[in-house]
């Protein structure tokens, strides 16, 4: 991940510009590698720097080669060298960077350039000819990003990766839409992604072809594996990452033995640094010289459900595993720093992100920059406990399709601000376009929880070998068909245990009766989530409120978010007994 911050029609944009790097600065936790800014007639690009591809030579903002197109990018595009080339004009690429890309894309594509791109993305181009400000985000919202104005620079706007870059300079602030380009020339926001699932009420009947679940999944871990760096999978043990982390590690043992054949391969001598793993000029993923030992990572308090199934499934796989565990006090302590890179004051959210903030700092540490993670196979295969009581195909299918499209307000704002919180990348598979395009378009009534049916069984079935002698499994059948465990219980239980307790510590019942009169309608339901608000309060100002979302089950009475708290989480367990 990186960081960016940029203003666009200010009115003195060279006084301004001190200000404008200070804010940038608020983000270097993302990019801690390098800096730099453009600066041209009254616009201003700042840029804050996390080397993963073209990590000798694609410092940002890029700019072309008349200096006319400055760019200031966060994320990956995994097919860049594809896209170079299909340009149809000859461009004098300057870097290797993945991210170099948009601007020749740009050049003959304009507003239409984001529907090319394959990856996840948030990016400001500056067009100093035409005076235009272009910007944009990923279909998903993978990568975190906001647009603000102040009422003291009437006509201009501003962008930013995070909140604290921008609320000291902006008194109005909002998410900028997932799936969207916003262009200066017309102030208008429009949608570019338009997928076949995007309308709720076109329900899909076509039936399940596991096949093809399975092989566009592990294209689509294949193509994440881009990178120039040491890089790792987060292993909860849950059905999402395991099956990630399997894919991943079939790459890397591949790639290895072709490597091994090639070049003389020594396992003994892992290397730190070496060519470029990713997709090539045939869009297939290759790697040059070397693949190191695919690391993977857990954490949990003692004797946590999900630690003890991801040393299983490291142990299946033979990755390199880090089993971490930390304490109750180690994250109540962690709750302001967590709130305060979360941005966010959303009970779900911080219950999970908690643990994923102190492992992400243990994996910085090691030296590893990268990591694959789950995110997003919830809300695609309705995976969550609750969806088991969707009265009807329809309502599950809606269900699914709003969760994918509040994804950038839950679960990637998790993945991306726990881990860029300690300049660590996290790239998220089933949040792949195509992978999203397969899923999304299989009948609901094949998704369903029926009885004699667990949750995400399409998803199991895609990836059981029983019927395939000639294939090696995937994952042990107990993993493969363990039940649904929320990250925020799965660590341990006691973690959300003592959140509830701290809390009634923190807020009294008069409290609880007197929420403040700024948060309008937006009142906590529990003294936990009373408890987050002001700690929020604390660290932001009041227009940064509107950028939460609270994460809520549907068809649920229930105040408590976790999966726990669903009556069919315990029955099933007792049916294990």
């Amino acid at each position: 991940m990186c960081g960016i911050f940029a203003c666009h029609c200010h009115p003195d944009v060279q006084k301004f510009k001190p200000t404008a790097l200070r804010m940038a600065k608020a983000a270097r936790h993302r990019g801690p590698d390098w800096s730099g800014n453009f600066v041209a007639n009254n616009t201003i690009l700042a840029h804050e720097r996390l080397s993963i591809v073209g990590v000798d030579s694609g410092a940002q903002p890029l700019v072309n080669e008349d200096g006319s197109l400055s760019l200031a990018v966060n994320g990956e595009i995994y097919n860049h060298r594809i896209l170079r080339k299909q340009l149809k004009t000859p461009y004098n690429f300057k870097t290797h960077s993945d991210c170099e890309v948009i601007i020749p894309l740009y050049m003959e594509h304009g507003l239409d350039a984001p529907k090319y791109l394959d990856g996840m993305f948030s990016w400001v181009l500056y067009d100093k000819k035409a005076d235009r400000t272009i910007a944009a985000r990923d279909p998903i919202g993978i990568t975190s990003f906001y647009q603000g104005w102040s009422s003291k620079t009437p006509g201009a706007v501003y962008f930013a990766s995070e909140l604290k870059c921008l609320h000291p300079v902006c008194d109005k602030i909002k998410w900028f839409p997932p799936g969207h380009i916003y262009d200066s020339k017309t102030d208008k926001m429009t949608r570019y992604f338009q997928p076949t699932w995007w309308d709720p009420t076109n329900v899909p009947s076509t039936p399940t072809d596991y096949k093809l679940i399975r092989t566009s999944l592990e294209r689509s871990v294949r193509k994440r594996l881009m990178a120039e760096v040491p890089y790792g999978v987060l292993l909860s043990g849950g059905l999402d990452s395991s099956l990630v982390a399997s894919i991943a590690q079939r790459e890397t043992l591949r790639l290895r033995a072709a490597s091994t054949k090639v070049n003389g391969y020594n396992p003994d001598h892992e290397q730190q640094n070496g060519e470029l793993v990713g997709m090539d000029d045939n869009d297939e993923l290759s790697t040059v010289t070397w693949l190191p030992q695919l690391h993977s990572f857990s954490i949990g308090l003692p004797n946590a459900p999900d630690t003890k199934a991801a040393l299983e499934v490291a142990k299946f796989l033979g990755t390199k595993h880090h089993d971490f565990s930390f304490t109750i006090e180690d994250g109540l302590e962690a709750l302001s720093d967590v709130i305060f890179h979360l941005e966010t004051y959303d009970v779900t959210t911080i219950r999970a992100s908690t643990p994923m903030f102190l492992l992400s700092r243990k994996i910085k540490a090691i030296g590893v920059k990268m990591v694959l993670s789950g995110e997003g196979a919830d809300e695609i295969f309705g995976g969550y406990l609750y969806f088991h009581a969707a009265p009807d195909k329809e309502a599950f299918h809606a269900e699914t399709i709003r969760r994918v499209k509040n994804l950038h307000l839950s679960d990637c704002l998790r993945a991306n601000k726990s881990t860029a919180a300690w300049g660590l990348e996290a790239r998220v598979p089933f949040l792949d376009k195509q992978f999203l395009e397969n899923a999304m378009s299989v009948d609901p009534a094949e998704k369903m929880i029926t009885k004699g049916r667990i949750e995400k069984c399409i998803l199991r079935k895609a990836f059981d070998t029983t019927d395939e002698p000639e294939t090696q499994p995937y994952l042990p059948d107990k993993i493969l068909w363990r039940q649904k465990e929320q990250f925020s219980d799965g660590v341990g239980y006691g973690w959300i245990d003592a959140l509830k307790d701290n809390a009634e510590l923190h807020v009294t019942d008069e409290m609880f009766k007197k929420p403040k009169a700024e948060w309008g309608d937006d009142i906590p339901d529990s003294k936990e989530a009373y408890w987050y608000r002001t700690m929020f309060d604390e660290l932001f100002p009041p227009q940064c409120a509107s950028t939460v979302m609270r994460w809520t089950p549907t068809w649920s009475n229930q105040t408590d978010p976790s999966g726990r708290a669903i009556a069919i989480h315990n029955a099933k367990y007792d049916e294990k007994k």
